[in-house]
């Protein structure tokens, strides 16, 4: 029995389908709030609709695709895409009208090309997985944007910069947590224990191989120096054997001499 192969998930559903909404949502939520030019209550709440039913979205999409085995390469690379334009357009659009002070909107989207940049970073390491504090975060700059975009009175309005201050320091601290969760992964993961092991495993066979070459390095020099003590001692030993025949042949003809001598004194 030829057992089936995993099913790869269409390309158009249901949830690529709300990613793809909430992309053509940002374009026309920013243009409610350029016509608005930040004074006109009717296309502030217009802007508001927009970006809250594009964050709606945002809270489907992701489960759809997990419970009904519906998740794309498309959806895995578009759907934090879509999540950074929709909350990066609503930023700088709010400070660009002076209704949201332009560090706020610095220190959001820092944080947010941030983890992004860090999830390329570890990529080949794995993958973080969502914080409770990165959903926190996620729910408090919804709310704070919405807040800022709708033309409330009074009291209400005055609430917008607390939940915006809640926000902005929950995107810090979540920043900081993925930041050290990133750098964990890239130390632990299967794929830095091998390599980890391979440079160890590298290291001493270097190590081993070094220890080779100066235990050769040395026997060559004592197998010279013993040469070289048996060259001079053969050498020695000639020069002694040499001297000792000159020697032998000088008074051998000291010996002839004298004898020569005696022989003719005697004749004489």
């Amino acid at each position: 029995m030829i057992e089936a192969g995993p099913v790869t998930p269409p390309l158009v559903n249901i949830a690529n389908g709300l990613t793809v909404a909430r992309i053509v949502l940002v374009p026309v939520m920013v243009a409610a709030l350029v016509a608005s030019d930040g004074t006109h209550a009717g296309w502030l709440i217009a802007a508001c609709i927009a970006f809250c039913v594009a964050s709606v979205t945002d809270l489907y999409d992701g489960k759809l695709a997990r419970s009904r085995n519906l998740v794309t390469p498309f959806g895995q690379v578009a759907d934090p895409i879509a999540d950074k334009a929709l909350t990066g357009a609503a930023l700088l659009g709010l400070s660009w009208f002076d209704l949201l002070p332009w560090w706020v909107t610095v220190v959001m989207l820092t944080r947010e090309i941030g983890v992004t940049m860090l999830r390329f970073w570890v990529i080949r390491h794995g993958v973080i997985p969502a914080s409770r504090g990165g959903k926190l975060k996620t729910l408090l700059q919804v709310f704070a944007i919405a807040w800022y975009l709708l033309p409330l009175p009074g009291l209400l309005g005055a609430l917008g910069p607390w939940i915006m201050g809640a926000a902005v320091i929950v995107t810090v601290v979540t920043g900081a947590d993925y930041v050290l969760r990133a750098l964990t992964l890239r130390r632990t993961s299967p794929r830095a224990l091998a390599r980890r092991a391979a440079r160890l495993r590298a290291a001493e066979a270097t190590t081993i191989a070094e220890a080779t070459t100066i235990a050769e390095a040395t026997t060559i020099a004592e197998a010279t120096t013993i040469a070289e003590a048996t060259t001079t001692a053969e050498a020695t030993t000639t020069a002694d054997a040499t001297s000792t025949a000159d020697d032998t042949t000088i008074a051998e003809d000291t010996t002839t001499a004298e004898v020569t001598a005696t022989a003719d004194g005697e004749r004489t």
